[in-house]
């Protein structure tokens, strides 16, 4: 559905010659959620806009939907973005026209006919969740429901993928909550690619399959979003992941732990049916230990769920180990938080 195969993409400044985009090799299935990751700088905005043609790589290759992104223009790029559309950090509507009025201007442009611009409206007006709010203009609506506008309006020609360029990052967190379960419910139901550039992990977590961490210009990490989660490498990765995973609160309970000399703190992640299971339990059972739990937090993701959690495991060294050993045996990854120095 979507390959990026060695893309370079530089642009000529005053002061010389800027990398935006650099040796990216991406391949999206159709049907998936694909997040881009990264903070202010990264390179994800320039991806986007290589995704839909707005911008032509310095070398390499951009596939979409059957389309060569990368060489194509005119008539041909104009065809291929009836297949790619699009939704907005900041919604871009039309403010002098209502709801479906925003929502069949894409058919107007396109030469549908009114009658069947009207079927299309409703039916999209319903899949959005704006029924009765048809004739409110944007200047009446909340963020929500601008974005479902701007929703709506992206899925009016049938698109086969979605990019979403910070789509909630205007948005408070129940309402993005609201909006990404609507973008899986869209993705589930047609089948749409979607692709998600954001810089909050949050994001990734909810609804995508499979992320890519970029940074400089660079993807400096992939894969599914469980096994990034449970075994970030890059430290970029480890960051974004600690915005889901860690609190204020723990990093404060942990800190007064720290110089306890006759235990050790241990952090343990737990994936899929182990986040489920009594492992705790049976380890304070098997082990002549003490374990006090600082803090835990399980988060869903769309391959299962994902948990961490932060014990204080108590006793002589050589039951500590056993225990740590068993933890292991278990499948369950852990990790010794050394002492502050």
């Amino acid at each position: 559905m979507i390959l990026l195969k060695n893309v370079l993409k530089k642009y000529k400044t005053a002061s010389g010659s800027l990398t935006a985009v650099q040796d990216a090799n991406l391949t999206i299935g159709k049907g998936e959620i694909f997040g881009i990751i990264g903070y202010s700088g990264a390179g994800k905005s320039t991806m986007i806009r290589l995704l839909n043609g707005l911008e032509k790589p310095t070398s390499g290759t951009v596939q979409v939907s059957g389309y060569d992104i990368s060489t194509i223009k005119g008539k041909e790029l104009r065809q291929a973005r009836q297949k790619i559309s699009m939704i907005f950090q900041h919604f871009n509507l039309l403010w002098s026209r209502t709801v479906e009025e925003n929502i069949a201007f894409p058919l107007e442009i396109a030469g549908v006919g009114k009658e069947a611009r009207q079927k299309r409206v409703s039916e999209l007006v319903e899949m959005v969740g704006l029924k009765g709010r048809e004739k409110a203009y944007p200047s009446q609506l909340s963020g929500g429901q601008k974005q479902r506008v701007g929703i709506a309006r992206a899925l009016a020609n049938n698109p086969e993928v979605l990019l979403c360029d910070e789509a909630t990052s205007a948005l408070d967190p129940e309402t993005t909550d609201a909006i990404l379960d609507l973008l899986l419910d869209i993705n589930e139901k047609l089948g749409i690619t979607v692709v998600l550039i954001t810089h909050e992990m949050h994001v990734i977590r909810k609804i995508c399959h499979r992320v890519a961490v970029m940074e400089a210009g660079q993807i400096v990490e992939q894969g599914n979003v469980l096994e990034v989660f449970q075994s970030p490498k890059a430290d970029i990765t480890k960051k974004f992941v600690s915005q889901v995973t860690e609190s204020a609160e723990h990093k404060e309970s942990i800190s007064q732990m720290l110089d306890d000399p006759n235990s050790q703190l241990i952090q343990l992640t737990f994936v899929g049916k182990k986040a489920e299971q009594p492992v705790i339990s049976h380890l304070i059972r098997t082990f002549d230990v003490d374990v006090n739990i600082v803090h835990g937090n399980i988060s869903a993701t769309k391959s299962g769920p994902y948990g961490t959690l932060i014990v204080r495991i108590a006793g002589n060294e050589e039951n500590i180990n056993k225990a740590i050993q068993y933890l292991d045996g278990e499948d369950v990854k852990s990790e010794v938080i050394q002492h502050a120095n």
